[in-house]
């Protein structure tokens, strides 16, 4: 989403102010014709793309956790292919991933927060399915770049530095954040130092 260089089509321009708005006013607080209005079409316009709010929210949070895990694989076979590069430049990679995800996204990581509960089980379920196998690939490389930590403190460690790396939607008031890369460099330090300490109490 973040990465994309090419101009998003009317789907994504629709998707993009969808999850602006959710998260500004919560999922029952935005009107299709809001969401219309947002992209310059009418609200009915809208059901040519997506057959409801429902549809949206669901291919918004299923669609996030795909492109997270589809970017952690696309970052361990470039890893793999340059012959194997070492464990703690590819978790540097993940980490880099996911903060492009957290300072470029944030209205999806409220949106997660406050409406996953409202997506079909089937939707819901897929999502689950989908972060488990996005934390075990980090877990493998946390396990690799250290040795002696146990699987278990190795998961609760990546779990606790996405929640660090997460955070960042609650950092809104003026001034609570340096620039972009200014605030990149900050986080991808606490990551690596909190994944250090980890390590450290093995």
């Amino acid at each position: 989403m973040a990465t994309r260089t090419d101009a998003p089509t009317r789907r994504e321009q629709i998707l993009k102010e969808a999850a602006r708005l959710f998260a500004e006013r919560g999922f029952h607080g935005v009107g299709v014709d809001e969401i219309g209005a947002a992209v310059g079409i009418s609200g009915p316009g809208l059901y040519r793309h997506f057959a409801g709010k429902d549809a949206m929210l669901a291919e918004l949070l299923v669609g996030i956790s795909e492109s997270l895990l589809t970017g952690a694989k696309r970052r361990l076979t470039e890893a793999d292919g340059a012959g194997g590069t070492a464990p703690e430049a590819v978790l540097d990679s993940l980490i880099e991933g996911h903060i492009d995800f957290a300072l470029d996204d944030r209205p999806l990581i409220t949106l997660h927060d406050r409406e996953l509960d409202r997506l079909r089980d089937a939707d819901r379920k897929l999502v689950r399915q989908l972060q488990r196998q996005y934390v075990e690939l980090w877990v493998a490389v946390v396990c690799r770049l250290y040795p002696d930590l146990a699987e278990p403190a190795a998961r609760s460690a990546v779990h606790s530095v996405f929640g660090l790396l997460n955070s960042t939607p609650h950092l809104t008031r003026p001034g609570s954040l340096p620039d972009r890369a200014g605030t990149a460099e900050l986080l991808h330090r606490m990551a690596r130092g909190a994944f250090a300490a980890a390590a450290a109490d093995s």
